[in-house]
């Protein structure tokens, strides 16, 4: 299961299990800022994309958009997003509960500048009722991660 995934990341790591259950579907940025009690962009949404060669995941703000000339700009290509069903076939995780924790195969993390503004931020845990709570720098270091500009 996606959830004991990114449990045993954190605890393969070292660190407590930051993993906390939800009520509700946390399966968008809206319903998830309502469920935890945060504001949209707070929440830290993972986008997973296909480049040429290969797929990575991004993590912005929840209430940010890929800003497209940004993105080309950056990666050489055009924003291509997975479908839902790679996205679970790539990652382990479903769609509304994808994060950058506890991946099925190894990709590459960029973290979006937009969550810096933050001193903690939520993305989901693996499923659309699990999040956790993280630092920007903390997620950073844990992915192996590089910041980037490619939001609006």
């Amino acid at each position: 299961m996606a959830v004991e995934d990114v449990r045993n990341f954190f605890i393969e790591k070292g660190l407590e299990d930051p993993i906390f259950e939800l009520s509700t579907s946390s399966a968008t940025v809206e319903l998830a800022s309502k469920s935890i009690g945060v504001e949209p962009g707070r929440i830290a949404k993972t986008l997973a994309f296909r480049l040429k060669d290969k797929d990575i995941l991004i993590v912005a703000k929840g209430d940010s958009k890929i800003d497209n000339k940004k993105y080309k700009q950056y990666f050489k290509t055009k924003a291509k997003m997975l479908t839902h069903e790679e996205v679970e076939a790539v990652t382990g995780h479903p769609v509304g509960g994808l994060c950058p924790f506890g991946l099925k195969n190894p990709l590459e993390i960029f973290l979006d500048q937009s969550i810096q503004q933050f001193d903690t931020v939520y993305p989901a845990a693996g499923s659309r009722y699990a999040a956790l709570q993280i630092t920007p720098d903390e997620m950073l270091r844990l992915t192996a991660g590089a910041w980037i500009d490619v939001c609006e």
